[in-house]
């Protein structure tokens, strides 16, 4: 396997496998959060020099804490429950891509196994707390392009094909999990033009597809639930300050394009949607690679409204 350049390669984490599938589901708490929620997704993990990659193996960790001291309803307006959420996560990630072309991209896999945190605040005296291993993120086929010329400067793409088995515990009487007990199909587009010598934008388009839950909570009196399906996307403009060393903005999008269903029957009022954005910075030196972000939620509909800061560190071999 070739060496040259190598250092330069970027494989970046195909999904925000440390975030965590949260099921409220009490009686007494607002119809808004007695229902299905969307699972753990990439949401701003992803950003400045995305779609560049070089054939090699990444090892990668994702530190991820956030917190959300308000929950927003179908109209964007605050609850008066639950309080807070405060989550913690590292994730780790082993990703590969090989020398060998399938339809003239170099072809790899990875995986993504989170160990994750997650304290949850309802109303006073009421509160849960839970840890370990969530939900394990699978892409048996990655296909990855090589640089490209679009108007005359470098381009590159690639296609993951990633879906997640729900190893993550879950427990259905539990105010949180840490696990969603569903498969769910997760694919992204992803693309970085180098439309000048400094200056990059880059930009990742995912569709979400969840399973059945089987085990919903008895809350709910339902036999099984589905999550609605959703499209999310993460863009990034950054520019190279010094060698070695970027600085941008980056922000992403979710919306929900189908209801929740509970037992075959649509859930309406439930589609979720979320905006962040917030700077950047990526710094490199030889096949090492530090990201620092920061991220502010606004447009939050049926979603904990919250603030996130998300640092990788990455390893190229």
């Amino acid at each position: 396997m070739p060496r040259k350049n190598r250092h330069q390669s970027f494989f970046p984490m195909s999904a925000a496998a440390w975030l965590l599938a949260l099921l409220i589901a009490m009686g007494s708490l607002p119809a808004a959060w007695s229902q299905v929620t969307l699972p753990p997704i990439n949401i701003g993990n992803t950003n400045f020099m995305d779609g560049r990659a070089l054939p090699g193996t990444m090892f990668q960790q994702t530190l991820i804490a956030a917190g959300a001291d308000s929950f927003r309803d179908n109209d964007g307006d605050r609850q008066p429950a639950p309080d807070a959420l405060r989550t913690v996560g590292v994730a780790t990630q082993v990703a590969w891509l090989s020398q060998h072309r399938l339809f003239g991209a170099n072809w790899g896999a990875e995986f993504i196994l989170p160990l994750v945190h997650v304290d949850l605040d309802v109303v006073p005296g009421l509160d849960d707390r839970q840890g370990g291993f969530g939900d394990l993120f699978l892409s048996p086929l990655v296909l990855q392009w090589p640089e490209k010329k679009l108007l005359g400067r470098s381009f590159w793409q690639r296609l993951n094909f990633n879906f997640t088995v729900p190893v993550g515990h879950y427990d259905r009487d539990r105010l949180a999990n840490i696990g969603t007990n569903t498969y769910r199909i997760n694919p992204h587009y992803a693309a970085t033009w180098q439309f000048s010598e400094r200056w990059e934008v880059s930009a990742r388009f995912h569709y979400l597809w969840n399973g059945r839950n089987d085990e919903p909570s008895p809350a709910l009196g339902a036999d099984w639930t589905r999550a609605g399906e959703a499209v999310h996307t993460n863009l990034a403009l950054s520019r190279e300050i010094l060698p070695g060393l970027r600085l941008g903005l980056a922000g992403y999008h979710l919306r929900q394009i189908s209801d929740d269903r509970i037992d075959g029957r649509d859930l309406p009022g439930s589609r979720e949607q979320v905006v962040g954005f917030g700077p950047g910075i990526r710094f490199q030196r030889g096949p090492q690679v530090l990201f620092v972000h920061a991220y502010h939620e606004t447009a939050v509909r049926n979603r904990p409204k919250r603030n996130q800061v998300i640092v990788r560190y990455a390893r190229f071999f």
